[in-house]
């Protein structure tokens, strides 16, 4: 399962860079992290990047540990976690056209023990839970870039 979102920001790449890469605060730009704690980080770049991110899922807290395959600076981040038998792989991508910013975000979910390829039908239900999330990330993300 894919689920993708974007929105148009007024700000510069570097300003987008700066507030999608500033992981370590990401709790206080959006809204829908609790906490973040940081586990590893590399010595230059942000590939390796790891960390433990707590959101409220159901009105539970719901924590997982995430770390940076990749990372193209000012361009694009790849993010991937591992939880209840499926591998989560997470973009954030920065593009401009016609002198407009535009930040997208991809999540796929991949089943990969036999539980978890059973509960497949579950994550439609789940689809617009995360679409919901990655908006709310994304704009507040925008909103912060574009009050700077």
């Amino acid at each position: 399962m894919i689920v993708e979102a974007q929105v148009t920001i007024n700000g510069s790449k570097a300003a987008i860079w700066a507030a999608i890469t500033n992981i370590e605060n990401a709790s206080e730009t959006m809204s829908g992290i609790e906490k973040i704690e940081v586990l590893e980080k590399p010595a230059n770049g942000l590939v390796g990047l790891k960390w433990r991110e707590t959101r409220m899922l159901f009105g539970k807290p719901a924590t997982v540990e995430k770390w940076i395959t990749d990372a193209a600076e000012n361009e694009f981040y790849k993010a991937k976690a591992e939880d209840g038998g499926f591998v989560f792989l997470t973009t954030k991508r920065i593009s401009e056209s016609s002198g407009s910013m535009t930040l997208a975000e991809s999540h796929e979910s991949k089943p990969q023990t036999i539980a978890a390829k059973l509960s497949v039908p579950m994550l439609f239900l789940f689809k617009g839970v995360v679409k919901k999330a990655l908006l709310q990330d994304l704009n507040d993300i925008k909103a912060a870039v574009e009050q700077e």
